[in-house]
Order: C-alpha cells, then sequence, then structure tokens
C-alpha cells in the first residue's frame, strides 16, 4: 500500500485510545454478580438492573466528558457496562433506555469520539461446542443492539473486536462469521493473540471472512518470540491488515508492553516503547495500566518525533 499523503487528504497524528476506565477514579463503572442478582426477589432483580443501568449510562455520559476534556478521540466501551443485557429482564429494561442511549451515542457523535467495544474471553466462535458458540453469539447480538441503540453505524466505525478462540479450526470460525447477523457481522474485527491464532492465521481468517483485522503489536512478537518491533514483520502485517478494513482510514490496533520483560504478557503501567510502524496507524488502543497516564506520556515523548503523521479523508463515516 502506498502510504504517500494524497493532496486530497488532511494531515494528522495517530489518534490514541481510551481502554474503558482511567487510571484515576473519574471513569468507573458498577456492575453486580449473576450469583447476587439471583439472590433477589424477581422485582429486587429488575429494580437492581434498572438503577445499575442508569448510573452505568451516567458514567459513560462522564467518560465522553473526561476524553473531549482531554483531547481522546478513540474510546473503549467496557463491554459489563449493562450486565445481563443477554438475559430477557435485562434486554427488556434496556429497553426502556432507547431515548437516552440515543442521545449519548448522538453526543459522541457530535463529540468526534470513536466508540468501540471488547467483548469478553467468553466470546469463542471457533469452539467445538454447539452451546458455546450459540452463547458466544447472544452475547454478541446483545453488544451489538447496545450499538444500535446508541445509533451507532452498521460498520467497523463501531467495531467489536474479539478473538479466534480455539485454535487450529480456522474454518469453522470462517463459516460461523459468514452467517452471523448482519447487526454482528458488519461490526465485526478479529485480533491476533499470544498464543492460538497468530497474526498471519488471524490475518487470513480476516482475509477469507472478509471482516477487519486489528492488529496487536506485542502479541505478534510473544507468539513469534520476536525480540523488536522493529522486525520486518510488524510493518508488513500492519500494511496487510490495513486491506481488510473496508475503509484503510479506519484501521485500529493496539499496542502494549511487557511489564517484567520485552515479551512480558502482562501489561507494563506505561508504554516506552512503540513500532516505528505505527507512525502509520491511524487509531491506536493504549493498553497499559495507568490508561490516561500512559496516552500523555505518548503525547509527550512519542507523538511529537513523528516526522510522517498519517494520512485521512476528512469524511471518516
Amino acid at each position: 500500500m502506498n502510504l504517500a499523503v494524497r493532496q486530497d487528504n488532511l494531515e494528522r497524528l495517530p489518534e490514541l485510545g481510551l481502554v474503558c476506565i482511567t487510571a484515576s477514579d473519574q471513569v468507573r463503572y458498577r456492575t453486580v454478580t449473576r450469583k447476587r442478582l439471583l439472590q433477589l426477589s424477581p422485582e429486587e432483580q429488575e429494580n437492581t438492573l434498572r438503577k445499575l443501568y442508569t448510573e452505568n449510562l451516567a458514567r459513560l455520559n462522564r467518560a465522553l466528558d473526561f476524553c473531549a476534556e482531554h483531547q481522546i478521540r478513540l474510546y473503549r466501551m467496557t463491554s459489563a457496562l449493562f450486565p445481563f443485557a443477554d438475559d430477557a429482564l435485562g434486554e427488556t429494561i434496556l429497553a426502556e433506555f432507547s431515548d437516552e442511549l440515543r442521545s449519548t451515542g448522538d453526543r459522541a457523535t457530535a463529540l468526534g469520539i470513536r466508540l468501540v467495544l471488547h467483548p469478553d474471553q467468553f466470546v469463542v466462535l471457533s469452539s467445538d461446542r454447539p452451546e458455546v458458540i450459540e452463547n458466544s453469539i447472544k452475547i454478541l447480538a446483545a453488544q451489538a443492539r447496545i450499538l444500535d441503540l446508541l445509533g451507532l453505524p452498521r460498520s467497523p466505525w463501531a467495531m467489536m473486536e474479539i478473538h479466534g478462540g480455539k485454535s487450529g479450526r480456522a474454518e469453522r470460525l470462517i463459516q460461523v462469521i459468514r452467517d452471523l447477523p448482519e447487526a454482528i457481522r458488519s461490526r465485526l474485527a478479529l485480533e491476533n493473540d499470544e498464543y492460538a491464532y497468530s497474526a498471519t492465521e488471524i490475518l487470513a481468517v480476516c482475509q477469507a471472512a472478509e471482516v477487519p483485522m486489528v492488529f496487536d503489536a506485542h502479541h505478534h512478537v510473544i507468539h513469534e518470540q520476536l525480540l523488536s518491533y522493529e522486525d520486518p514483520s510488524v510493518s508488513e502485517i500492519l500494511l496487510a491488515a490495513r486491506d481488510t478494513w473496508p475503509v484503510p482510514e479506519w484501521q485500529l490496533v493496539h499496542i502494549s508492553n511487557g511489564s517484567d520483560s520485552f515479551n512480558d504478557q502482562r501489561h507494563s503501567d506505561l508504554i516506552t516503547v512503540m513500532p516505528s510502524a505505527y507512525r502509520h496507524a491511524p487509531w491506536i488502543e493504549i493498553e497499559a495500566k495507568l490508561k490516561e497516564q500512559a496516552i500523555e506520556k505518548l503525547r509527550t515523548d512519542w507523538l511529537p518525533t513523528l516526522s510522517t503523521p498519517y494520512a485521512v479523508n476528512a469524511a471518516q463515516q
């Protein structure tokens, strides 16, 4: 792919995204366990979920305030925003918030904040157990409904990103993705991981299933036991992954650093090493323990060093 800046594009630096919460207590969410909820009477369950949904929606709006104040244009919402929304009771209560949710989604759009999701580890579309796949689709359907209620587009702009799941079942994964409901499939993206699906393997799945690939450079170096983000494969896969996005300027990637060593899978507090190829990544989720502090450090130490900002179309949606 030609990375030259086209005259009809606007130049900008990569956008650095906040993942779910802040290191401070400014962005936090409430939850309730299934065990606790089932101990309550039906009326108490309903009241508990309604109160929790009200509070978490208010907190999502505070997260938008935080992102706007700190000029963060990418925000990964927590998949636990509305617990039990994939159950009948939660689904019914969530419908009561349709107007408020649409207002919040419109507000995010007006603020220029891109909202994405990373559903939990229970989503395994490549499982050899039909009931696991069925439950995974149920979870994804609930998350897609939340995005619909927010008024977000059915496209990877409002991405739902998952891992490949059970290794050695690429063909099954591809077939399940092809058969997904449109509300899910139109937003779905796959990420490479440390052990089950390498970047090359998940790239092939994305190409066959026609869904975008989210490239994680740190997962890649762990899987391939590389000693540097400057291995040529990092740049090569970044560019190949871009071709899986229907709008290349929407490409989203992840970055984390190892906590105790370069290849440590545990996340460090801050990001101190960035792949040089990431100067061409338009959207980067920052997976570091200190969240907004990691973003600020990259803005101070890394972004000013970039000699070639990413070129992006003015109209992104």
